[in-house]
């Protein structure tokens, strides 16, 4: 009965002025969601409290109830799943892999979507299982822009903890020219990122490339790197 008490409590907590905002935020990415109009930090409060309540079922089952609530279409409910599935990271195996792909190609049409599932559940298992990258590799030639965004998001979680440079750099060059600028701006985020531990690798890789790279993710990578540095890495000779 976990499922509908939150979605009982969700009906309660909606507005309708957030639904208005949400959904024209959304616009840019060609998505109408499906909200109830609750403030993402409440929805991730509520989220916390329904936990408690189901944290020691097995994974099977919280597994099960994750899918119930993606499954609605509701973004509200997809975030909560998404936090769900992040709070059993110590139970991952690499099989989990299959459903994060499955999620990401069915339920994510916007930034805010991917970069949650991308940043938290799903990196959290590439960390966990680095033979997953081989995996996301084929989503940098995907026609699906957020499979795309994804290859280079999934990776912050690990660098932030100093993990998989050349995983990085490489899939930074792989995007390197792709037309879009939510990918542009993906693969931007994550060499910023990485600038934080590695920002000699860094500026290296942008110097070499930095006629190549949209100014968009140019921008995004140089924008943690001293001002001496992002002076040079903008010049175009």
């Amino acid at each position: 009965m976990i499922v509908p008490k939150i979605r009982h409590t969700l009906t309660q907590q909606s507005d309708s002025e957030e639904r208005r905002k949400r959904i024209h935020w959304e616009k840019p990415y060609q998505e109408t969601p499906k909200l109830y109009g609750v403030p993402s930090p409440v929805v991730r409060k509520l989220s916390s409290e329904f936990f408690r309540k189901i944290k020691n079922r097995s994974k099977p089952a919280i597994l099960q109830l994750c899918e119930d609530l993606v499954n609605s279409g509701f973004a509200e409910e997809r975030t909560i799943a998404f936090d769900w599935v992040f709070r059993l990271r110590r139970m991952y195996e690499k099989s989990d892999f299959q459903l994060l792909e499955i999620w990401l190609t069915k339920h994510v049409h916007s930034w805010g979507t991917c970069d949650d599932l991308c940043t938290h559940a799903l990196g959290a298992l590439i960390l966990q299982f680095p033979d997953c990258i081989q995996e996301t590799r084929r989503w940098r030639r995907s026609g699906n822009r957020w499979l795309r965004r994804a290859s280079a998001v999934g990776l912050i979680y690990s660098i932030r903890r100093k993990a998989h440079l050349e995983d990085v750099l490489e899939t930074a060059e792989a995007l390197l020219t792709d037309p879009d600028i939510v990918v542009q701006k993906g693969y931007g985020w994550m060499l910023k990122e990485a600038s934080n531990h590695f920002p000699t690798q860094i500026f290296g890789f942008v110097l070499k490339n930095r006629r190549e790279m949209p100014r968009t993710a140019l921008r995004y990578s140089i924008e943690k790197l001293s001002p001496q540095l992002r002076t040079e890495a903008m010049k175009r000779e």
